[in-house]
């Protein structure tokens, strides 16, 4: 009985083993599958974010965190297969970590869940949805970047200049009127003695007036100088 035992022992011990080297319910070949998809998913996300980003705060960095971010969420989902105590101890694992990363622009965290979606889906074995899911929201992002959907009207500029209080407003806001469909006042800064003012307009400009004709009438206007005209684009902060 005492040999059947230690047989029995050590066969349990090997069967452990070589569950923990297959990693438990996906095989080798499987495991590397799942991580070339994840990665090729987080390279097309990662490619079409960054054809489809506008603005002044792109990073590489976060680009390249989409790529990590899609793999590495393959690989928690591979390990946690279906145990709920290894989930529970990721979730305790990750509390223990403290993400101070300021996301400047909202649709980054789009790119972000599509990252984590993809990885799920990948790491899950659910390689068609993985491929239709990544594909899919592709090919909406790049559809609505050419459309420029959601973005502002052409033809809207941030107009700022510097006004000498000495002489009449009257006239710059005629020019204003006559140029552009609407002119909305942003600020109004006055300098230490109060003889100028720091200005600022957010405007739409009829179709036939181009941004540098108005920069040169706005010129002609006594007490007008320091003139700048800013495209204002939907990512654009006031």
């Amino acid at each position: 009985m005492g040999s059947e035992h230690i047989v029995a022992n050590s066969s349990n011990i090997e069967q452990q083993l070589l569950y923990s080297l297959h990693g438990g319910a996906f095989t080798g070949p499987e495991m590397l599958i799942n991580m070339s998809l994840a990665l090729v998913l987080g390279l097309l996300l990662a490619s079409v974010y960054r054809y489809t980003h506008k603005g002044l705060s792109y990073s590489q960095s976060f680009t390249l965190t989409i790529v990590f971010l899609t793999t590495i969420v393959t690989m928690t989902l591979m390990a946690i297969e279906s145990s709920l105590a290894r989930a529970f101890a990721l979730v305790g694992a990750l509390s223990i970590i403290r993400f101070r990363t300021v996301v400047k622009d909202t649709k980054d965290t789009a790119f972000v869940f599509a990252g984590l979606a993809a990885g799920m889906a990948a790491g899950t074995s659910n390689y068609f949805l993985a491929v239709l899911g990544s594909c899919f929201i592709s090919t909406v992002a790049i559809v609505l970047h050419k459309l420029k959907f959601g973005a502002a009207t052409k033809g809207e500029f941030m107009l700022r200049f510097t006004f000498d209080t000495t002489h009449d407003s009257g006239a710059y806001l005629n020019m204003l009127s006559k140029n552009c469909l609407r002119s909305t006042l942003l600020y109004v800064e006055p300098s230490s003695d109060s003889q100028f003012l720091s200005v600022s307009y957010d405007t739409s400009l009829n179709p036939n007036v181009t941004a540098h004709a108005l920069a040169r009438e706005m010129a002609t206007v006594a007490g007008v100088s320091d003139i700048r005209l800013i495209a204002s684009q939907s990512d654009l902060d006031y």
